[in-house]
C-alpha cells in the first residue's frame, strides 16, 4: 500500500473550501485541514469547518487563533455593519468593506509552514475571480506570486526537497459550477456556510454579498438550498 500524498487545504466550511477538498480527496490527496479563528463576527463558520473536517475523515483539523480584530478596517472584523441587498452590478465595482486586509497572504503564510512541517508540497485554497467580491488576494497573479515567494521562502524550497504548489481549482468557474463539481462528488452542502453576519444560532441573514452568491450559485445550478436562512 502506497502512501497518500499530503495537501494541507484551508478550510473556512464555506461551499468553496469544501468543495476544494472534495477535489483534493477525489485526487487521492491525504488532507489536512485549516482553519483560522481570527476575530470575524461570522466565527459560526468554524463549527461548519469542523463538520466538513468529520465528513472528509481528515488526517488533522487545526484551527489557529489570530486576533485580526486589533488591526480592524474591515466589516468582518470590526463593528461596521455588512453591506446587504446590493444589486450584483455594485458588488462587481471596486473592493468592498468586507475585504479582510491581507487575510489570505496571512492564511497562506500558515498554510506554508505547516506544510513544510508536514514535508508536503501541494496546499489548496479556494480562491474564485469569477462569481466574488473584488478581493485583491483572490487573482489568479496574487496566487502565482505567492507561489514563487513560498519556494524562495522556505529551506525545503530552497534546498530543493520540496517545490510547493499551490492549487486553485475553483478560480475559474462560477458559484453554480463549483455547485455542480461538489455535488457530483458528494459533498452534503448542508454542513456548510457562508453568511458573513449569521444570527446568533448560526442562520443564514440571506441579504450580504456572499449568500447572494450562493443563493445564486444554488439557482443556477439547479440545486436545491440546503441553507437556512433568518
Amino acid at each position: 500500500m502506497t502512501n497518500k500524498k499530503k495537501a494541507v487545504i484551508l478550510s473556512s466550511g464555506g461551499v468553496d473550501s469544501t468543495t476544494v477538498m472534495a477535489i483534493a480527496r477525489d485526487d487521492g490527496f491525504s488532507i489536512y485541514s485549516l482553519s483560522f479563528n481570527y476575530g470575524q463576527r461570522h466565527s459560526f463558520e468554524l463549527e461548519s469547518a469542523r463538520k466538513v473536517s468529520d465528513f472528509f475523515k481528515v488526517e488533522d483539523h487545526m484551527i489557529i487563533d489570530i486576533d485580526l480584530r486589533k488591526i480592524g478596517g474591515s466589516s468582518l472584523t470590526s463593528d461596521m455593519d455588512v453591506p446587504r441587498e446590493r444589486p450584483e452590478e455594485e458588488i462587481a465595482k471596486g473592493i468592498p468593506i468586507t475585504y479582510v486586509p491581507a487575510r489570505n497572504t496571512i492564511f497562506l503564510s500558515y498554510a506554508l509552514a505547516w506544510a513544510e512541517v508536514l514535508e508536503c508540497g501541494d496546499i489548496f485554497i479556494g480562491v474564485n475571480a469569477v462569481d466574488y467580491s473584488g478581493y485583491p488576494d483572490c487573482r489568479p497573479e496574487y496566487i502565482e506570486a505567492f507561489e514563487k515567494m513560498a519556494n524562495l521562502a522556505t529551506k525545503t524550497g530552497v534546498e530543493n526537497r520540496t517545490k510547493l504548489k499551490i492549487h486553485t481549482p475553483l478560480i475559474n468557474m462560477t458559484k453554480a459550477e463549483i455547485i455542480e463539481c461538489g455535488h457530483k462528488l458528494g459533498v452534503d452542502y448542508s454542513m456548510t456556510h457562508s453568511c458573513y453576519d449569521p444570527s446568533p444560532e448560526g442562520y443564514a441573514c440571506g441579504s450580504c454579498d456572499s449568500c447572494i452568491f450562493r443563493k445564486k450559485g444554488f439557482i443556477e445550478a439547479g440545486i436545491p438550498d440546503p441553507t437556512i436562512y433568518k
